[in-house]
């Protein structure tokens, strides 16, 4: 990514709610960010904390009902996307922004070929030909890795391993040669070695093509060795975004600190035993008024019960969203 890349994608206090029958859930609260040309963006959080969610009713592919998202706008190539009409986030979605979604299993349709799938966006958004879009699919098996290319058109899902139907996702998302791929837990599923191939295949496609990638995880260790920018999630808002390399040197949350420490170190005693978080993901019935992680933070204050905090900016473009300076161990001024 280039120093002062213009944003691809801006996204400004988007809101999504699903009413259920037990009630409202507030699954993203005012969630503002931007992701830049060419860059990558890692997006972690422990399940619930809200960032499938978020990256999902960006591009419009959360049901509507029970769901209700609103926001000041998601704004992507002149066009604001919370109010574009069904038919221009059809055209958007597959062509100019690519999602990776977690299962490749059950993304991909079992009673379709690969090559049917495949050469269906093509079709659709590119305008090519049966043909056409058969050479293209060819080389896109080709472009994520799997060998034999041609023949592997014609098998189903099911005659595919986990690595290789991630590796045919991805491809599908690649199709269009999309400005902005989101990846979804992508490799959540994949032993180690097939986790690193994907990885490294990641970052080969993102050299080649330029596009920026949104990389949803849990997993701290992939955002260090692939992100440029962190937001950190919990309880369906930002709560710390940061370059990478400044998150890990510094982090400036309770909830990022607790992530970090519950992380195996190849460096640490045998004896020492992992942090736990204790306690669960809140499920927020309302807009939260207060702070999300009191109930597991150790450093606490009355003020958190009665007051969300807001993204306090900090140096080098990190800012955090906690009352608790770090650096002066008391209340941070605001």
């Amino acid at each position: 990514m280039a120093d002062g890349a213009a944003s691809v994608l801006d996204v400004r206090d988007l809101t999504c709610v699903f009413e259920t029958r037990g009630g409202s859930v507030h699954a993203v609260n005012s969630v503002t960010f931007s992701l830049k040309s060419g860059e990558l963006l890692g997006v972690v959080g422990e399940s619930g904390s809200g960032k499938s969610v978020t990256m999902m009713s960006l591009i419009g592919l959360v049901p509507s009902p029970p769901a209700q998202v609103t926001g000041t706008g998601v704004s992507f190539g002149g066009l604001n996307l919370l109010t574009a009409s069904e038919d221009e986030l059809r055209a958007i979605r597959g062509a100019r922004i690519g999602f990776v979604f977690q299962d490749p299993m059950t993304s991909l349709n079992p009673v379709f070929t690969v090559g049917f799938q495949l050469m269906e966006p093509l079709r659709k958004h590119m305008g090519m030909d049966k043909a056409q879009a058969r050479v293209r699919a060819k080389e896109l098996l080709e472009l994520v890795g799997i060998p034999d290319a041609e023949r592997r058109l014609k098998d189903y899902p099911h005659q595919f391993s986990g690595g290789m139907r991630q590796r045919v996702m991805i491809a599908m998302a690649l199709a269009c040669d999309p400005e902005v791929l989101i990846a979804d837990e992508p490799t959540t599923a994949l032993d180690v070695t097939i986790q690193a191939q994907i990885l490294e295949l990641m970052h080969e496609l993102r050299e080649k093509l330029g596009m920026a990638v949104i990389w949803i995880t849990h997993d701290l260790g992939v955002v260090a060795g692939i992100a440029d920018r962190v937001l950190v999630m919990y309880g369906g808002q930002i709560v710390e975004h940061a370059p990478v390399r400044e998150l890990f040197k510094a982090p400036a949350h309770p909830y990022t600190r607790a992530l970090l420490q519950t992380v195996p170190s190849v460096r640490s005693e045998r004896e020492d035993r992992l942090l736990v978080i204790e306690g669960q993901p809140p499920i927020l019935h309302a807009h939260p008024t207060a702070c999300p992680f009191r109930d597991r933070c150790a450093y606490r204050f009355e003020r958190c019960d009665h007051e969300n905090p807001p993204r306090f900016d900090l140096d080098n473009g990190h800012d955090a969203a906690c009352f608790y300076d770090f650096e002066t161990g008391g209340p941070r001024n605001a």
